[in-house]
């Protein structure tokens, strides 16, 4: 395959996925379950933790950093907190208990009842991703999970669940991150009371 065809090819499977991320009312639906919780979680003093792993570990630094900052317009911040980047926490957790228990143990440590917990997996079945939901499950946190068109052992631990419509990871990742956009200016514009955000794009 030429470099040509290859871009070519590329973009027309991204695409294709966008398009039926835009067909999918069940996935939009969900997207708006996705919001409802965590505008009632931010609401009432509650928190957003987003984990995941290689490129999703950036991702979820990406989400948090959207909603603490902004994202269409000057707001009041929003308590998410990424459980990718405190080295020593990952490190030390790592060595003593375990690479699949980086996301348990910091759930069980900071998570609260009331808590939503977003965990983002492509293949819908990360070890750490999957014991970090059980922990929030454990711990009364609500659960939400990013996947792709097999949502795997995620399905039954998340109570919403977005499958991007792709087998193919890098573009699973950037429907993530689309459905990551939709979700933040919904509660951003509902919490600040500005849906004419949403509506203009702003």
């Amino acid at each position: 395959m030429s470099e040509q065809k290859f871009i070519t090819r590329y973009l027309e499977e991204s695409l294709d996925a966008l398009e039926a991320m835009v067909r999918d009312e069940l996935a939009q639906r969900t997207l708006l379950l996705f919001a409802e919780e965590i505008c009632a979680a931010t609401g009432s003093g509650r928190k957003l933790l987003v984990a995941g792993n290689g490129g999703s570990a950036g991702d979820a630094q990406h989400i948090a950093g959207e909603f603490v900052s902004r994202l269409f317009f000057d707001r009041e911040p929003l308590p998410a907190l990424a459980l990718t980047t405190d080295s020593s926490v990952l490190t030390a957790i790592g060595n003593d208990y375990g690479y699949e228990k980086v996301f348990e143990r910091q759930i069980l440590g900071l998570g609260v009842t009331g808590d939503v917990f977003l965990a983002i997996s492509t293949s819908g079945k990360s070890p750490n991703i999957v014991r970090g939901l059980q922990a929030a499950r454990a711990k009364g946190l609500v659960t939400l999970g990013f996947t792709g068109s097999f949502a795997g052992a995620m399905a039954g631990l998340c109570d919403h669940v977005f499958c991007a419509p792709s087998n193919r990871t890098s573009v699973i990742q950037q429907l993530h991150i689309v459905a990551a956009h939709i979700v933040c200016g919904l509660v951003e514009a509902r919490l600040c009371r500005q849906p004419e955000a949403v509506q203009a794009g702003a």
